[in-house]
């Protein structure tokens, strides 16, 4: 009998909707859930809010999104990996999310 390898439906997705494993971060910001996106999984073109440059499909980024009870699919942020990585030192651009 051949091997399953897919998921079974009632087992329990990934954090963040199931494209990779997302991964909790304190900073003094506050905390947050991160995930790293790899370019091959990435179609839609976002804006970052550390540089407020287009991150473009086929780009690797983060997507980061408050680790609270409240944190909704509205809150995410796509950030380039440097930016999120500086963001302590610069913070986000005048434009608000």
């Amino acid at each position: 009998m051949p091997r399953r390898n897919q998921p079974k439906r009632d087992q329990p997705r990934a954090l963040g909707g199931g494209t990779g494993w997302a991964r909790a971060e304190n900073a003094p910001d506050g905390e947050w859930l991160v995930r790293n996106v790899p370019g091959d999984q990435t179609t839609k073109t976002y804006r970052c809010p550390g540089c407020d440059h287009e991150i473009r499909p086929g780009t690797p980024h983060v997507v980061a999104w408050p680790a609270n009870d409240y944190g909704t699919v509205d809150e995410r942020r796509h950030w380039h990996q440097g930016c999120w990585g500086s963001r302590g030192r610069r913070g986000p651009t005048a434009r608000r999310w």
